[in-house]
């Protein structure tokens, strides 16, 4: 187990073996709970596999923080003495691809560099950074952050061949809270992969630290059924916002139902047209 693994803040002083297999870890960032009864769907973790054996690369399903972000939410300790019980066998689930990742971040760093800098629609305050990688099925899910975008991206998984993919292709992505559309992608020294265009430009974010807590936040909310709208609405991004921003007409006197906000209102996002996948 990692050196990250290992540490674990809260009453047990670092040490991972006072942890019982039965305790529940609470994430201290967002307040979700690891629950070995019930394991972790997200990550494909078993029930019964307690938070002290977890995977090395799990992380918080909800809000991406590292496993010493979690305390403990119950008060039972691991019995030194106790043998351990084994636990059933589960496959180990297959190992983020940080090559991909890592080679991702720095074909952009290049365009940024070569391409990009200086161009009027960069925001120099923001920098190329791949963001939130997590397991969605049997592929990769992530949101690259550069200057003058912010993209979901999707990798392929360990059995996918996408090299047949035509760049500049689009195609529609069901997710719990929506349709998104996703254009296909086929860069040198990266590989086949899937974006979807959240912000382009991003002059709305002042700093670095913003642009990549919205993405984070994107992709939570992804997963959240109960701001699903129906139809793809990615494409819709500028004029829906246009829309939103826009001054309201003649106050009606007769007192309305209240509007539900669309469901990029609700991702917190701005406007977006397709940008460099």
């Amino acid at each position: 187990m990692s050196a990250a693994a290992s540490r674990f803040e809260g009453s047990y002083l670092g040490d991972a073996t006072r942890i019982g297999a039965a305790t529940r870890m609470e994430c201290k960032i967002c307040w979700h709970v690891y629950d070995p009864a019930e394991g972790c769907e997200h990550w494909q973790v078993p029930p019964g596999t307690a938070f002290a054996a977890l995977p090395d690369h799990w992380r918080c399903p909800v809000c991406d923080g590292a496993r010493d972000q979690f305390m403990a939410l119950d008060g039972e300790t691991a019995a030194v003495e106790m043998v351990a019980t084994p636990l059933p066998y589960a496959p180990a689930p297959p190992a983020q691809p940080v090559e991909t990742i890592a080679r991702l971040e720095a074909a952009f760093r290049e365009i940024h560099t070569a391409q990009m800098r200086g161009l009027p629609i960069v925001n120099d305050a923001l920098a190329v950074k791949a963001v939130g990688f997590r397991r969605h099925d049997e592929r990769w899910l992530g949101a690259l952050v550069t200057p003058w975008f912010l993209n979901l991206v999707l990798l392929p998984g360990e059995g996918d061949d996408w090299s047949t993919l035509i760049p500049g292709a689009k195609e529609l992505i069901e997710f719990p809270s929506g349709w998104y559309e996703f254009v296909h992608a086929n860069r040198k020294g990266v590989g086949a992969y899937k974006a979807c265009s959240l912000f382009s430009p991003m002059f709305e974010f002042a700093s670095m630290l913003q642009a990549t807590e919205t993405a984070l936040a994107a992709l939570v909310s992804l997963f959240d059924p109960s701001i699903r709208e129906d139809g793809a609405q990615t494409s819709e991004i500028r004029r829906r916002r246009e829309e939103e921003l826009a001054p309201p007409p003649d106050p009606v006197p007769v007192q309305a139902d209240p509007v539900r906000p669309s469901r990029r209102a609700l991702l917190g996002m701005g406007s977006g047209e397709a940008a460099d996948a």
